[in-house]
């Protein structure tokens, strides 16, 4: 069976920005104040300061950041939370990233095999792409957005 890779969110990222810059978080941009929303708003600037009259323009966002924070996730959430409790659990790391041109904080998950004892408050990080969850019976590979160390990134 073939596989169809669907995002989790859709129009949250893409695996080809138009820039030619590979895998990037989508937001959008106000054209009358410049302000920039992640997860992205297609409805109103939500800048209180904003004059208003502009039109609201997706755009790629910084492909790389720095981690402002980081915490894991070691245990099951209760309810109403849902999982199979016959599988067990894995734990995941979870960042903020300060994005390098918007400044802005983005959370994520690491890529598998990064843990809290690799990461430092201001290390370098990028945006990858990543698999949530994969669904054998109908052949869907959910994706998502996960972040990466740079090497060589440490401040």
């Amino acid at each position: 069976m073939a596989r169809t890779r669907t995002p989790v969110v859709s129009g949250w990222f893409t695996e080809s920005a138009p820039d030619g810059g590979g895998f990037r978080l989508l937001g959008t941009r106000c054209s009358a104040c410049a302000a920039v929303f992640f997860p992205r708003e297609d409805a109103f600037c939500r800048n209180p300061r904003c004059p208003g009259g502009g039109d609201l323009a997706e755009v790629p966002l910084s492909p790389r950041g720095r981690i402002w924070s980081y915490t894991d996730g070691r245990y099951r959430p209760p309810a109403p939370y849902v999982s199979d409790p016959d599988v067990p659990w894995e734990p995941y790391t979870l960042v903020a990233v300060e994005l390098e041109a918007e400044g802005m904080v983005v959370l994520g998950q690491t890529v598998p095999g990064v843990g809290v004892g690799d990461l430092a408050v201001g290390m370098e990080v990028e945006v990858v792409g990543g698999v949530l969850n994969e669904d054998p019976a109908t052949g869907t590979t959910w994706t998502t957005w996960r972040f990466r160390p740079v090497a060589g990134g440490a401040r």
